[in-house]
């Protein structure tokens, strides 16, 4: 992850905690105690999120002392301890919620995305995520799915060309938007179009697309379609495909699948925070 870029997410998702001020925690402490959490998972997952923890707490405290005992992609199992924290005391109920948000949704990413791998081992099939990722959050949910085994798709509407349904209606059709597109784009990009029938796949080949996405079809129209394709073209299934269906696709050879739900409706893993001490300075 950009370093620079994830300190001033962490800056912005404090300010809108925190506020002016912790009324609770500028209540009941001076500001000069130090104390020390221990996160601890809930429950077995794929640990991800140490550099959020890291730099979380570090960034109300400086003089925060970190000690990780789980790295990104790890699995971890119930009662596993994650971290401990020494800093001061308000640093760490200040930080403690955002910190865990946080990690709790990327280390849910992180779950659900490895056994979204682990049902297309052996084969050439490999899960990539998409851009249904929560506004804000981007690069950390993509990070997370990466630590989970899972592929990225495009990062943005900016770094690769997806001509969709939509696309093809406003254009009258495939073969007139890739020809615009590819001029475009220059031969850097790589262009990709969704199709969802024979007649719209066999366009996109004589169209000299890069990548095919069969959308909405069922396992047995990809292995149709999948035929019509020649291996010089890389491709995807996408479109109502979840984890308690994934297995029907095991089989269906395309290159990639992509699923919206690794992070657009992910459990999150359940990580606590527990008070190991306190000290007060005279």
């Amino acid at each position: 992850m950009n370093s620079l870029k994830l300190n001033e997410m962490l800056k912005a998702f404090f300010i809108e905690d925190i506020g002016e001020r912790d009324a609770t925690s500028s209540a009941l402490f001076s500001g000069t105690e130090r104390g020390s959490f221990t996160l601890i998972s809930k429950e077995n997952g794929i640990f991800c999120g140490a550099d959020i923890i890291a730099a979380g707490f570090s960034l109300l405290d400086p003089e925060a002392n970190v000690t990780l005992h789980a790295k990104d992609g790890d699995a971890i199992a119930r009662g596993a301890i994650i971290a401990v924290i020494e800093a001061k005391t308000t640093a760490l109920l200040m930080a403690e919620r955002v910190v865990l948000n946080l990690v709790q949704r990327m280390s849910g990413i992180a779950t659900q995305s490895r056994q979204a791998a682990a049902i297309f081992e052996g084969t050439k099939t490999k899960v990539c995520d998409t851009r249904k990722t929560t506004p804000g959050l981007r690069m950390l949910e993509k990070y997370a799915a990466r630590c989970g085994g899972a592929s990225n798709h495009r990062y943005g509407l900016y770094d690769g060309i997806m001509i969709k349904d939509n696309h093809i209606d406003f254009m009258g059709g495939i073969s007139k938007a890739v020809a615009q597109a590819k001029t475009a784009a220059g031969h850097m990009v790589k262009v990709e179009v969704e199709t969802t029938n024979k007649q719209q796949v066999e366009e996109a080949v004589l169209a000299g697309v890069d990548i095919i996405m069969f959308d909405n079809c069922t396992p047995g129209e990809i292995k149709e379609l999948v035929k019509l394709v020649p291996d010089t073209i890389v491709t995807e299934a996408s479109g109502g495909i979840t984890l308690d269906c994934l297995d029907e696709y095991r089989d269906c050879g395309v290159d990639y699948i992509s699923l919206g739900c690794l992070t657009h409706s992910v459990q999150a893993l359940d990580i606590s925070a527990k008070v190991n001490y306190m000290e007060v300075s005279r």
